[in-house]
């Protein structure tokens, strides 16, 4: 009967099928037997059916470099330098950028505990919107503590290194100034994208020179942003926290940010960037090839270390 309606996994043997537990119990009856559809369900589950929601793990794209061995390398890579930066103190910081949102009246996903449902704008047009919030976050591995920049303009390079910039200044130099060193795992597109010139003149000219700071980065492979830290130690507990919420204002947005705490000890800390940042900015090959930059033999194009100039 399921003969059709059946699919599953070859290699872990997982099965699912779309029909409901009412048509299936619909059809037996057909068939001369009768059971409820609770009955159903409890036969699925001893036939090793469960309700599944698709997973988004299945990397798409790429192109010859970017193979499954070289992915599982780089892995191997990433977990060797946080060993090595654990082994002397090191700081370790995970950054990227969250999803953007719409400042205003709008239907933000999830449920929350309210007497009256909260109304919100019936559609979500971008003129109706106050401004929007460009998220960009960085995770304190070793300290368990977020830092989470809102800009109000452009998702750039050079916004990434100013949010890096003012978390060095607030909290990172309070405790790792005396270490001289600092280890960034990052995407390996977007602001901070591997390939991204003003990403790294940036960070040589904004933070390793003025700090005295030698800076490794090591990006995840690319379609990997899953496995970098800060989206499930930081931006899924922020989601959690303001879901169900209408993220009506810039300090209602900073408000459930600051407010993110964990029972494993997160505590986050936000602030507002009102800057304007101008896209298609460019690095000259001059001004790269005067950069202090090491790449590493491994995958030279995703992990490097930028070094301060030398006066």
């Amino acid at each position: 009967m399921l003969k059709h309606d059946v699919a599953g996994d070859p290699i872990t043997g997982l099965k699912w099928t779309h029909k409901t537990t009412e048509k299936i119990a619909s059809e037996l009856k057909r068939c001369g037997i009768s059971v409820s559809a609770n009955t159903v369900a409890r036969l699925l589950k001893q036939m090793d059916f469960r309700l599944r929601v698709n997973h988004k793990k299945v990397a798409s794209g790429g192109t010859p470099s970017h193979l499954p061995e070289d992915r599982n390398e780089q892995f191997a890579y990433i977990q060797q330098m946080r060993e090595a930066f654990e082994r002397n103190g090191y700081p370790i910081v995970s950054v990227d950028t969250k999803k953007k949102e719409k400042v205003g009246n709008f239907t933000n996903v999830g449920r929350s505990w309210e007497r009256q449902p909260i109304l919100t704008n019936d559609h979500d047009f971008s003129s109706d919107a106050i401004g929007k919030a460009v998220p960009y976050g960085l995770y304190d591995v070793t300290r368990n503590k977020g830092f989470v920049c809102i800009g109000t303009s452009a998702d750039t390079p050079t916004f990434a290194i100013d949010c890096l910039r003012m978390w060095w200044r607030l909290q990172g130099h309070k405790y790792y100034a005396s270490m001289g060193h600092l280890l960034v795992l990052a995407d390996c597109g977007g602001s901070n994208g591997a390939r991204s010139r003003v990403w790294k003149w940036a960070l040589q000219h904004l933070l390793c020179n003025p700090q005295g700071l030698s800076v490794t980065v090591c990006h995840y492979p690319p379609r990997s942003s899953k496995w970098n830290p800060i989206e499930h130690r930081l931006f899924s507990e922020i989601s959690k926290n303001w879901r169900g919420r209408p993220l009506d204002s810039y300090e209602t947005i900073l408000k459930y940010i600051r407010t993110t705490k964990t029972k494993a000890g997160l505590k986050v800390n936000a602030r507002l960037i009102t800057k304007k940042y101008q896209t298609g900015q460019a690095v000259s090959d001059q001004d790269m090839d005067a950069l202090e930059l090491n790449r590493h033999t491994t995958f030279p194009n995703w992990n490097y270390t930028l070094s301060p100039m030398k006066m």
